[in-house]
């Protein structure tokens, strides 16, 4: 099932007026027997992020390739401010872009390094020091402005690369897995920095990743991809609670595979009748075997002596916890819990399985 590729309106909050439309129309791209892209169409509305997500070979990465130029389309058109720019070479796109390998150059300090797409566009010296140091501020590092780039950690090149990307004004901002080489601590970081650096300039931006929490952290609307093709584009919230398709609903977040039976317009799952995401979706032939797809925060764990179910396993995640449950019947249940209760829910404890009243996609098989 394919989302709604329609013009959106600019996010509100954008100081200026950079952002510029982008439309990707059609595109196709083969490499071999391999169909990379199959007929992509989406749009970017000005100063908007959108992060594209997918597992590996969906094509995702082509897609942001050939909006750079740097892959030609076998077909399709690639339309930026209204012009077309499908045959245009790279250099004349004006596009900034940060990939997950920095690419800084070794000889040159973090400030060199960011004027030097100044330089090749002939910029005074005057100019370029002082737009490199706005960059470097507005990256948090302008104090490391003669530092080289082995003197730096990688979150700290990073952002030299986004320093330097930002540095020419691009009226796109193209992002290819730019924090998958950092460790957890810091991608979160620098993920929050690149959204309030992103909000502040206004620049539209495309972002590649294969994070799920990271494109439902940044973005102002993500686009699931599979096979060449869009599943689903969105707002984050609904991506994740009104998936458009089965792919969509098990590839985004964690969902239990609960065996249920479809009933009308609902599903009825663990004792429970639950409404679902899209009613069309249910067998026309009446209370048929299903799979429904539950998440985690959708299910309470109650201790209770008397009760049917057992904890097999708890995680801690922080202010947060996984806890699996085994029912009678040997199927499995995960719940995302508190974790103040863990010490109630240690594996052993019996306990009741009860969801929530909230809308559930059904699975395959």
């Amino acid at each position: 099932m394919t989302g709604s590729t329609d013009v959106v309106t600019p996010p509100a909050g954008r100081r200026d007026r950079r952002g510029v439309a982008v439309r990707l129309r059609g595109l196709r791209r083969r490499f071999g027997a391999v169909t990379a892209l199959d007929g992509l169409d989406l749009d970017l509305a000005p100063g908007e992020m959108v992060a594209l997500l997918g597992p590996s070979g969906c094509g995702k990465t082509t897609a942001l390739r050939v909006l750079a130029g740097l892959e030609d389309a076998d077909s399709g058109q690639v339309l930026v401010d209204g012009v077309d720019v499908t045959t245009l070479p790279a250099n004349r796109r004006d596009m900034g872009m940060v990939f997950q390998a920095y690419s800084l150059f070794p000889h040159l300090t973090a400030r060199e390094n960011v004027e030097f797409g100044l330089r090749l566009r002939g910029r005074p010296a005057g100019e370029r020091r002082e737009r490199a140091a706005e960059m470097l501020d507005l990256v948090g590092i302008g104090s490391h402005a003669g530092r080289y780039p082995h003197q730096l950690s990688g979150g700290q090149q990073q952002r030299v690369a986004l320093a330097r990307a930002l540095a020419i004004r691009p009226r796109v901002l193209l992002l290819d897995e730019p924090l998958s080489a950092l460790d957890a601590k810091v991608r979160v970081q620098l993920r929050e920095e690149i959204r309030r650096i992103q909000v502040e300039v206004g620049t539209t931006t495309l972002f590649v990743t294969h994070d799920q929490e990271e494109a439902l952290a940044v973005a102002d609307r993500v686009g699931v991809m599979r096979a060449g093709q869009l599943e689903q584009v969105g707002p984050p919230a609904e991506i994740y609670l009104r998936p458009a398709s089965t792919f969509v609903a098990d590839f985004v977040g964690l969902s239990n595979r609960l065996p249920a039976r479809a009933a009308g317009r609902e599903v009825e799952v663990l004792g429970q009748r639950l409404p679902l995401v899209d009613p069309a979706a249910a067998p026309a032939d009446g209370a048929v075997p299903v799979t429904a797809l539950v998440r985690p925060e959708s299910v309470e764990v109650l201790a209770d002596g008397s009760g049917p179910g057992r904890v097999l396993a708890a995680s801690f995640l922080g202010a947060t916890s996984r806890v699996t449950v085994a029912l009678p019947d040997d199927t499995l249940v995960v719940a995302q819990v508190d974790s103040s209760r863990l010490p109630d829910l240690a594996p052993g404890t019996a306990v009741r399985v009860r969801l929530r009243p909230v809308p559930v996609a059904l699975g395959e098989g």
